[in-house]
């Protein structure tokens, strides 16, 4: 076959054709090379693919996991959130109650304590006015002793006389007052 490439190719060798011995020789180093890399290389290879394959595989697995519990953790922040504004809001409007009972309470306390002083102030204002009449009466029934005992020309120191005296111009000088009014 090959001297009739030769003779085809007009009494030349190809260059392209190589001689037969070369091509056995190639095809069985060929042979040679690729049982040793089947047999030796390409199960490390695939072995490596494998694992990073189930590598790749288990970190997208795993980040959907921690997805999903990151998803979860949210919900679960979100549902305290929302219990905790709902205690506060609680709280508050317990407060505001509270503050409101206490003031209520506070106007009362204050309101009794403003009818305690009041009541105190017309009693003593009673006490004094009672006072201030009774030392009235006096001055004026020893005014009116004095006076009457000038007019009569004798004295007026009969104790008894003169309280009936003092009394009877007191009591006119009222009925006139209130006569007056």
């Amino acid at each position: 076959m090959s001297q009739m490439l030769i003779l085809a190719a007009g009494g030349k060798e190809n260059p392209l054709v190589p001689p037969i011995p070369e091509l056995v020789i190639g095809l069985l180093a060929f042979v040679i090379v690729f049982g040793f890399l089947a047999k030796k290389l390409l199960p490390n290879i695939n072995k490596v693919l494998e694992e990073r394959r189930e590598a790749i595989e288990g970190g997208i697995e795993k980040a959907e996991a921690a997805q999903t519990e990151a998803q979860s953790v949210l919900e679960q922040y979100k549902a305290q959130l929302a219990e905790a504004r709902h205690e506060a809001a609680r709280l508050r409007q317990e407060a505001q109650e509270q503050g409101a009972a206490l003031i209520a309470e506070m106007r009362a306390e204050g309101q009794r304590q403003r009818e305690e002083i009041i009541a105190a102030g017309h009693t003593q204002v009673e006490a004094d006015r009672k006072a201030a009449s009774a030392a009235l009466r006096q001055d004026i029934g020893r005014l009116a002793t004095d006076l009457a005992g000038k007019l009569v020309g004798e004295s007026l120191e009969d104790h008894a006389r003169q309280s009936r005296v003092i009394d009877r111009f007191l009591d006119e000088l009222e009925e006139k007052a209130e006569a007056a009014r």
